[in-house]
């Protein structure tokens, strides 16, 4: 730095010329002017758990199949269906046959054994450079995987959560004991990891693979996002981001699942993952 400004000496130059596809070059302030980094993000595994769906799991497909990434990034699209017993597989292999392009891939549970049990299968069997989990429901906007993506492709972040309860972004207003339940739980949770997330309970996650892959899982159930984030959390050298996402609830009576009990759940899991770090 000179005389207050960044000299072209302080910057670290980003250059990725994996394919044209996914090439890209910027540059951020660092004190060496021969640091040269290279970030490898072709392809972004979209892991969907699927329980009762069909009549949403059209819709979202049709946000995925329209959404484009930034630099051309690819989309490996995994859906797991969590033994359903309404029309979702059906409607998810109407899907694929009218869109063979997607390459949708459709896993199958032979019983129901929960979300965060679907969550594993999928996240076994990706094989993108990062991996997204995106609900079935159309609470989440696949359209802000971008945001998600861009400290990834700045090169800071590892991981990268979304939150509901930062930023400008719209957020449907809906029940007040859910949102104080959210914040005692990202509360509680950050307490056990020493993170300062505003919110552990959501969704969208976004994991490089080898990191995810890394982890040994164990919740079935919505006791995944506690336990994932203590076992994140606790990666050597493993960066960690948050930025600010849309949320458009649903009530229950439009189709949400979790309840009080999963609540409960989550402490003991926060305090079996973070505190005691099982």
């Amino acid at each position: 730095m000179k005389n207050g400004r960044w000299d072209n000496s302080s910057f670290l130059i980003f250059h990725s010329s994996l394919s044209e596809a996914s090439a890209f070059t910027f540059a951020i302030p660092f004190a060496s002017p021969s640091f040269i980094l290279v970030v490898k993000f072709d392809t972004l595994s979209i892991v969907i758990p699927v329980y009762n769906e069909a009549r949403t799991i059209h819709q979202i497909l049709d946000l995925l199949r329209e959404l484009k990434l930034v630099n051309n990034i690819g989309k490996e699209i995994i859906l797991v269906n969590d033994c359903s017993t309404d029309a979702s597989v059906e409607t998810i292999r109407a899907y694929a046959a009218r869109y063979p392009d997607m390459g949708l891939r459709l896993l199958e549970h032979d019983v129901n054994k929960g979300k965060g049990a679907a969550l594993h299968t999928g996240i076994r069997e990706a094989t993108g450079d990062y991996v997204i989990i995106q609900d079935a429901d159309l609470e989440y906007d696949p359209e802000e995987y971008n945001l998600l993506i861009k400290p990834v492709l700045k090169g800071f972040a590892d991981v990268v959560f979304g939150s509901r309860f930062m930023g400008g972004n719209p957020h449907r207003v809906l029940f007040f004991w859910h949102s104080i339940g959210n914040a005692w739980l990202t509360f509680l949770s950050n307490m056990c990891t020493d993170l300062n997330l505003t919110d552990m309970e959501t969704c969208y996650k976004m994991f490089r693979r080898d990191i995810i892959q890394s982890l040994k899982l164990e919740e079935n159930r919505f006791g995944f996002e506690p336990e994932v984030t203590a076992k994140v959390a606790r990666v050597k050298d493993a960066r960690i981001y948050e930025v600010g996402i849309s949320y458009y609830g649903r009530t229950y009576a439009e189709g949400k699942k979790i309840g009080w009990r999963d609540g409960f759940r989550a402490i003991y899991c926060i305090l079996k993952y973070g505190l005691l770090g099982q």
